[in-house]
């Protein structure tokens, strides 16, 4: 019996194929619109202006072959449930102990910024007026009750719940397009006198008005939106047919990223010029108001909340299963490798539970949530490119050391090797890039405890059970 069907009896302790097709291509478009497009495309178009279009393209291309490297790994060997198992085999036990803890940190980070979203839009539903840190963190508790009861659930649930929160948000912005066209068609003016029109992208001091140093700062809250597409393959061993289902998600996520990022921001930057929008502001929900209609503004603030739900969602689903793979490694405490009747590992949920319950903490200690999203956004991007950076190592390792393996692949990696180091370059380069705005240079200073707290992890706790 292989490692993923159940026994006879009915059980088994290893995770089941319950995704479909359907499932699996749903949650790579979620992964693809998060927070950091519905939140975070308003600042990042303050920073770079028009330039944000040639970002998102730049760092779409350089994800899709990370995607297209993890591919790969994931079909070579069906045994491989997660980055764990792949780096762990290529690598070393470390890199799979390294991967495996920082991407749950990752999810994690990602859960608290969340939080600080969802109260952030919720102030929208109260009159404008800001929260007290004690509505806060009792908003961020019932949050996390509500994700966590839907983990708890079937698998298949948590793939039905993601297509639905997903569908939810591509209708969303196709609605947005439509409207955002009809606009620039009929020469809609706002209220500040602004005619939406495509001239609008290059009328306002070129495509790059900010520099060099404004397109450099855009890539840091760019990158942030990307994260979480690399949940395809951590849902890959819960899908049926990976060899079919995987190729045709990653395949996909080019066209997605043009056709959601892209196009959704030139609409945007049309219809209200990119030096009169608010950073704070969701620009997405702007264009609803500046057209005057109250109620798809409305509407659109519960759609931006529903793909922070969506978010918190996919990072509690990721975390447990993280922690489940790391303690099947021996690299995490044995109880997390338990999985419940539902073939759910219930304690790695609990645990990841209690990590973001402290997490809801940082409202009293960072009441300013835009400042509390910045500081989290920025360190779960700095941990996302460590793990991207050791699925390329991987496959690096990969390719030269099971050629076998590589020349009977049917969906090799474009560029190979070559391509590899590319990728590693660039985002070695946005790590340098975090570096050079005082807001995320913070959250990048505070990154090497992570690195250290591993170190301490691995060499006491790891190493010793290995022996």
């Amino acid at each position: 019996m292989s490692n993923h069907e159940l026994s006879s009896s009915g059980e088994s302790d290893e995770l089941k194929r319950s995704l479909s097709n359907r499932h699996l291509q749903l949650i790579a478009i979620g992964g693809c619109i998060g927070t950091g497009l519905f939140m975070g495309s308003g600042k990042t178009i303050s920073l770079a202006g028009p330039s944000i279009i040639f970002i998102y393209m730049i760092i779409g291309l350089m994800i899709f072959f990370v995607m297209r490297a993890l591919g790969e790994l994931l079909l070579s060997n069906l045994q491989y449930r997660s980055f764990i198992d792949l780096s762990t085999d290529l690598i070393g036990p470390w890199a799979g102990y390294f991967v495996g803890w920082t991407y749950w940190l990752c999810w994690i980070t990602i859960g608290i910024a969340d939080l600080s979203a969802i109260i952030y839009y919720l102030e929208f539903f109260n009159q404008g007026q800001s929260f007290s840190p004690m509505e806060g963190a009792m908003i961020s508790m019932a949050a996390i009750i509500f994700i966590m009861g839907l983990n708890l659930m079937t698998v298949k649930l948590f793939g039905e719940l993601e297509f639905w929160f997903a569908l939810i948000k591509i209708i969303a912005i196709l609605v947005l397009i439509a409207v955002g066209l009809w606009m620039i068609f009929i020469g809609f003016t706002s209220e500040q006198g602004d005619v939406a029109a495509f001239s609008n992208l290059w009328s306002y001091g070129g495509m790059f008005p900010t520099g060099s140093a404004g397109f450099l700062a855009g890539f840091q809250i760019a990158i942030f939106a990307f994260v979480g597409v690399e949940l395809v393959g951590t849902t890959a061993a819960e899908t049926k047919d990976p060899e079919r289902n995987l190729p045709k998600a990653v395949n996909s996520i080019p066209i997605r990223i043009i056709f959601f990022y892209v196009f959704a921001l030139i609409i945007v930057m049309s219809v209200t010029p990119w030096s009169h929008i608010d950073p704070k502001v969701s620009p997405f929900v702007n264009l609803f108001s500046q057209a005057g209609i109250a109620a798809a503004a409305i509407i659109m603030n519960l759609v931006v909340l529903s793909s922070v739900m969506s978010s918190m969602n996919s990072g509690v689903f990721s975390t447990s299963r993280m922690l489940f793979g790391l303690s099947r490694e021996n690299q995490g405490p044995k109880s997390f490798g338990v999985l419940n009747k539902r073939f759910v590992p219930s304690n790695a949920l609990y645990f990841s539970g209690v990590c973001l319950v402290a997490g809801a903490g940082l409202q009293y200690l960072v009441p300013n949530t835009i400042e509390a999203f910045t500081l989290a956004t920025t360190l779960s991007t700095v941990l996302f490119i460590c793990v991207w950076l050791i699925i390329m190592w991987s496959y690096i390792v990969y390719y030269k050391t099971r050629p076998d393996l590589h020349a009977k692949s049917v969906f090799k990696m474009p560029g190979g090797v070559l391509m590899c180091w590319v990728v590693i370059v660039f985002f070695i380069g946005m790590i340098v890039v975090l570096g050079l705005e005082a807001d995320t240079r913070k959250a990048l200073m505070v990154s090497p405890i992570w690195l250290l707290i591993l170190l301490i992890g691995y060499l006491g706790f790891y190493k010793k059970r290995a022996k």
